[in-house]
Order: C-alpha cells, then structure tokens, then sequence
C-alpha cells in the first residue's frame, strides 16, 4: 500500500501557517485516502524538536497538537498511524547510516541552515544535520507522498538524492519519495502554501520570530487575533491586488481569507481587487480567524489526554515493526548483518 507520511515539531505551540500550510490539508488527504488503499503515518517528531530550545514541555506540547489535528475533523481507522519518532529507535539510527552517505557541501547549501546560522559563529550540528534525520523519517517507511511546505522541498529532494546514492551503490532499497512538484500535484495545491510573517511578509510565518504580532498562534485569543491582523504589513499602492513579488503583506491576507472560508483564491480576489478600503479587508480577515480559532479551540479542549495517549501504542507498534524490517534490510546490504 502507498504510504503518505508527515509530521510536526512540537517544541512549542503550533501557529496559522502550521494549520494551514499542512494540517488542513493533511486532515483531507488522511480522510480521503486512509479509505481508499493508502497508509496515514502522522508521525511526532519529537527528536527533530531538540534542535532549538523547548519553550514548552514536550509532553504537554505533543498532547496539544494532536488535539489540534482531532480537533481539524482527523478521522482515526486502521490505516491512520499516529506515533513518536523517539519511540522508533530506527529513525536515529539510519539517520547515522545516512550521514555516510551525505556531504557536508550539500547541507551547508540547505537554505533552512543558511538561515539559522546567519550571523552567527557557530550553531548546533542538530540545525546542520537535521535535513538527514528527516530523509530516515521518511525511507524508513518507502513514503511517497510526503505533504510538506514549500520550504522543505529543498530537503525532500536532498532524500532522494540520498536514497539514489544508497540504492546505486547497494541495490534497490529505498522508494524515493515523488519530487516537490509531484507532491503538490497530489496534494491538489497550485503551489505549496507558505503562510507569511504579518511583520515581514517577505518571510514566512515562524515560531521562532521573536516579534509576537509577526504570528498567528492557534492558541490565540479573538482580541490579540484582531490586534495582530489590524497591524499587519500591507503596502502603499492604494488599492487591493493580489501579488506577492510586490505586495506580499496584501496578498497573504488574501490567501488566508481564502483558504479559512475554503474558497478559491479568484473568488476572494473578485470581493476585493481594486478597492480601496484596506481596513475593511483587515477586518473581514480577523472576524474569520478569530471565529475559526474559537471554534478549533473549543473542540481541542473537549478531548481528554487519556483518548489521545490511547492512540500511540497502535502506532508505534506499526512504524517500529516496518521500521526494524527496513533497517535490517540496510545492514545486511552494508554487512553490518
């Protein structure tokens, strides 16, 4: 069966682009293909999480986010695999396996660690290598389909070149994972879906952003959603159009009105290009947000802990039994078995 494979960070609360970028449509893909002959692996990368400080406990943080996934209209069955990368020892150790098969050239040229380390004299080899662990993440389990945002594909494609390296010098072992533009044809996206820092659109939304108006976090109350949506960088050009070359503030507005009333784009685009009433976009935007975070609040807050730890034995029986069969696989061909 083909296997779709994602998952999160939880080193602190989750925010809109999180929501947006993969949880919404996660939540569609698992309820629509865990039906029809696919496996769901919606894993907990928890030892991806230690890379940067925790703000929170990650105990408390993993509950929380799943919660959110429950929360979205996740339809738990038997092709649905919830699990803890910590829990699957098999993830560090072909991470090892693979490190012998990367160079350093080819991760010092990942955009995300050329970023984090930027103005720094030296950072942690997690940043460095983390791109490797995520390549066991998803060989471990031959996925094809990985939904990830527009700012993994760097490293999507960096596993294959992995998995090719690996399986040319030792046979086919490894699926490799469909290339980015692949995987945004499956996942019925015209492009990945990038949500914008309000403070400074030409960046996307993080959690790591110091500036607290700069993120929407799913925890956020209606007032400090309105605060943050009122203040947002937008531009000077005096009407409403959608571009993000030239007005990436407006145009990230836009596409989270469209994505949060589940509308295509053009129809939001049509309610608002070439008017002038900024505030009035602004306004509609936050009503819509604050309604919609209520409610995924609400329903977040009706799941007790015990029904979600209740969901990872299952799980991580699943992906260590699959995963132990692939990594045997790689040390019998390296001789290590």
């Amino acid at each position: 069966m083909k296997t779709i494979l994602t998952g999160l960070r939880v080193n602190s609360e989750l925010h809109l682009g999180h929501y947006l970028g993969v949880i919404k449509k996660l939540v569609a893909l698992s309820n629509r293909y865990s039906k029809t002959g696919y496996e769901i692996n919606l894993f907990i990368p928890d030892l991806h999480s230690i890379i940067t400080p925790v703000d929170d406990d990650l105990q408390t943080n993993t509950l929380k986010n799943i919660k959110y996934f429950l929360a979205s209209g996740l339809e738990l069955n038997d092709h649905v695999h919830i699990y803890r990368q910590s829990r699957v020892p098999a993830h560090a150790e072909l991470a090892w396996v693979l490190n012998c098969f990367a160079t350093t050239g080819e991760l010092s040229r990942m955009t995300q660690y050329k970023d984090k380390s930027a103005g720094k004299t030296s950072v942690g080899v997690g940043i460095f290598d983390y791109p490797v662990l995520m390549a066991a993440d998803i060989l471990l389990y031959d996925a094809e389909y990985v939904p990830v945002g527009e700012d993994q594909f760097q490293h999507l494609e960096l596993t294959r070149t992995l998995a090719e390296r690996f399986n040319h010098r030792y046979g086919e072992t490894f699926t490799l994972p469909l290339a980015p533009k692949q995987q945004v044809e499956f996942m019925n996206l015209e492009a990945g879906v990038r949500i914008r820092d309000l403070v400074n659109p030409e960046k996307k939304m993080s959690k790591s952003t110091p500036a607290e108006n700069s993120k929407i976090m799913l925890s956020d109350s209606p007032e400090q959603v309105k605060k943050k949506i009122m203040s947002a960088t937008t531009d000077s050009f005096g009407e409403i159009d959608f571009d993000f070359k030239t007005r990436p503030g407006i145009s990230n507005l836009l596409v989270i009105e469209s994505l949060l009333k589940d509308e295509p784009l053009e129809t939001t685009l049509s309610r608002w290009r070439g008017t002038t009433r900024y505030g009035d976009l602004k306004a509609s935007v936050a009503g819509t947000l604050a309604a919609f975070l209520s409610n995924l609040q609400s329903k977040a807050a009706e799941i007790p802990d015990a029904d979600v730890l209740a969901i990872f034995p299952e799980g991580e029986a699943y992906a260590n039994n699959l995963a132990n069969q692939k990594l045997t696989k790689v040390y019998e061909k390296l001789g290590l078995r």
